[in-house]
């Protein structure tokens, strides 16, 4: 038996549109943008403004521009959010208030569409997330019906990344399945030369799984990680890892916004100025 193929992002770029819409995809894939008001580093953030419209409205429209995903729905606890998303014309559903975690708001507004074959979480807080990278892993997923989950890996580059906590590192079997993620730098680099991946957040969840998910016991290693998708794993679920070439980009404080819109900006010069 052939592992199951292991998509790059950047190979969905170039595909013509009736390369995706084709009977291989699965019949409804639902994606959920969670977004929260509160923030302990920057509070209101989905609201704030980014070249003349708020950061979830920019991660929303990214969204839509996915070929794989069927509908997208803001998902929110706070009624601004809902009426800002309501305003540019997004499909938005409140939500309870005491979640724990953004996935199990997103399993919230899973629970509602019980025709979903895969249910996308896209973070609200990446107004730059690239449409090819959430097709990549919903295809991957397609490809292979024994994974439960699906993310996205970007090999490393840069050295201070590898010992930084803050960025999570991923070790995957030949066949594309996570063996384990990390704060800590892994694999151990006995002989040197070893690569390296970090984890970028968007996943894709088959959805009877997703609706169990708070359900599973948290485990040893979860709990001294903190990292949430070891849940998954602790309890002997496959979670299919995608390699990309995006550099997910989250706004989670003020400095990061400004970075962003000087990216956007810079885009916006390079279109105008080839367009000439």
């Amino acid at each position: 038996m052939q592992p199951p193929q292991v998509y790059h992002a950047d190979f969905f770029r170039h595909l013509p549109r009736l390369r995706v819409v084709t009977s291989n995809v699965p019949d409804h894939v639902l994606g959920v943008i969670p977004a929260r008001f509160l923030s302990s580093r920057f509070p209101g953030k989905a609201l704030r403004t980014l070249a003349g419209k708020p950061i979830i409205q920019h991660t929303w429209q990214q969204a839509r521009k996915a070929r794989t995903l069927s509908d997208v729905v803001i998902a929110t606890d706070d009624q601004r959010i809902y009426t800002a998303a309501r305003s540019f014309g997004a499909d938005a559903r409140m939500t309870r208030d005491d979640h724990a975690s953004g996935t199990d708001r997103v399993a919230e507004v899973a629970a509602a569409y019980p025709h979903a074959d895969l249910v996308v979480n896209i973070q609200g807080d990446e107004p730059l997330i690239d449409p090819a990278a959430i097709d990549a892993v919903v295809l991957a997923m397609h490809d292979d019906p024994a994974r439960s989950m699906g993310t996205l890996a970007k090999r490393i580059e840069r050295v201070d990344e590898i010992t930084n906590p803050n960025v999570v590192k991923v070790v995957m079997t030949l066949s594309g399945d996570a063996i384990y993620f990390s704060r800590n730098p892994i694999p151990y680099d006995r002989a040197g030369g070893a690569v390296y991946f970090k984890h970028i957040g968007l996943y894709a969840y088959r959805r009877e799984f997703l609706l169990g998910y708070s359900a599973m016991p948290v485990g040893p290693l979860e709990k001294v990680e903190c990292l949430e998708q070891l849940r998954a794993l602790e309890n002997g679920w496959r979670i299919g890892v995608v390699e990309t070439d995006y550099e997910s980009l989250g706004v989670d404080t003020p400095e990061d916004l400004e970075e962003v819109a000087r990216m956007m900006a810079a885009m916006r010069t390079t279109t105008t100025t080839e367009a000439s």
